[in-house]
């Protein structure tokens, strides 16, 4: 709670990033700050920050954060340590891997999850814990309405 540090805890990770709308990016990113992709990132990224993916953002591969809000578009493997947030215009699809997950109405979920329970247990969703927690049926891929 206290420390010998005397920045502000907003400035421990440093500036944000941002890889700006109409910005192609192949390739991998490392960061201690945060990071807002509103273009396209083919690659994985890796931060002790917070990932947003803005609406017309999309990023194919690996992300690895401690929080992330997905207005955008991801495909790959997500890994969030603590809370991830899907706007009601996201699309996900993979393997998702979260502590607390929130999801708006209108969210399409398409992917394995992994949630850690409180003792730190993986609980393990499949299907019908997409559709029971959006609304969908056990028969197909669960769409929020």
């Amino acid at each position: 709670m206290f420390s010998d540090n005397k920045r502000p805890m907003h400035e421990i990770g440093g500036q944000p990033n941002r890889i700006e709308k109409n910005t192609k990016i192949k390739g991998d990113i490392v960061s201690e700050a945060d990071f807002r992709i509103d273009g396209k990132l083919d690659g994985n990224v890796k931060t002790s920050g917070k990932v947003v993916i803005g609406k017309d953002g999309y990023i194919h591969g690996k992300v690895e954060c401690v929080n992330a809000d997905i207005e955008g578009s991801f495909n790959g493997e997500l890994l969030v340590s603590d809370l991830l947030s899907l706007k009601s215009s996201a699309v996900i699809e993979g393997t998702v891997a979260v502590n607390k997950l929130a999801v708006e109405p209108g969210a399409t979920f398409n992917a394995s999850c992994t949630m850690k329970g409180k003792g730190g247990a993986g609980i393990s969703s499949g299907s019908s814990f997409k559709s029971a927690a959006l609304g969908g049926n056990k028969n197909g891929p669960a769409k929020a309405s």
